[in-house]
């Protein structure tokens, strides 16, 4: 069964360009289209999705107010935001209101792809090139998450484990990288997250750059 993507994007030359992309795999199928953050509970409660892919910057109700819309109506479907490379503040804003995945517009179709599945399994992905300008940019930004103040020590191996979270490696990704199985690193990553006192991925990363850890 196909995953269904709900889209939402104002500019609609970019909106039929990622849907036509998305044409081409026969795993993903947009199955409804917004032009503005304030129609998407709207949306939603007509047709049923697996993930929203939505745009971080728009004019009427942008992706953060739109992603604090899901909030106050109790809906959970995970939101994969796209961002381009000047948007770390408000990715660092998109994290604390909850969103599970951040790409930039320019991917391509398996990534885009890849990351969809990624967050429709409950994992948090941010691309690379994302994770670098948002870890610069945090420097000095007010993000605050539930953590542990005083955190337990992670091993060696777990921060190896973190910096490659912090790259934006799946968990697939790190056992091929470390020579581990897949359901290994991710009991590894939850032992990371729960010595933090994090609830995911990228709250983990946040917090050990808080502590200089990576």
């Amino acid at each position: 069964m196909s995953t269904r993507v709900l889209l939402v994007e104002d500019q609609m030359l970019v909106r039929q360009g990622i849907k036509s992309l998305l044409a081409l795999d026969d795993s993903v199928e947009v199955v409804g289209e917004c032009e503005d953050g304030s129609l998407l509970i709207e949306t939603l409660r007509m047709c049923e999705c697996d993930v929203v892919l939505m745009d971080i910057r728009m004019p009427k109700v942008s992706g953060i107010e739109a992603l604090k819309a899901l909030k106050e109506n109790a809906i959970t479907v995970p939101v994969l935001m796209l961002t381009t490379f000047d948007d770390h503040a408000l990715v660092s804003s998109a994290i604390n209101e909850g969103a599970k995945g951040y790409l930039l517009k320019d991917v391509s179709l398996e990534t885009l792809v890849d990351a969809i599945k990624a967050v429709e399994r409950g994992e948090t992905l941010i691309q690379p090139a994302v994770t670098e300008k948002v870890l610069k940019g945090l420097q000095g930004l007010d993000v605050s998450f539930e953590s542990f103040d005083t955190p337990e020590s992670l091993t060696k191996k777990e921060l190896e484990i973190l910096r490659l979270v912090a790259a934006g490696y799946s968990n697939k990704e790190i056992a091929d990288t470390i020579y581990k199985s897949t359901g290994t690193v991710k009991n590894q990553v939850s032992a990371i997250m729960a010595k933090l006192g994090v609830r995911d991925r990228t709250r983990a990363v946040l917090k050990a750059l808080e502590l200089g850890w990576i």
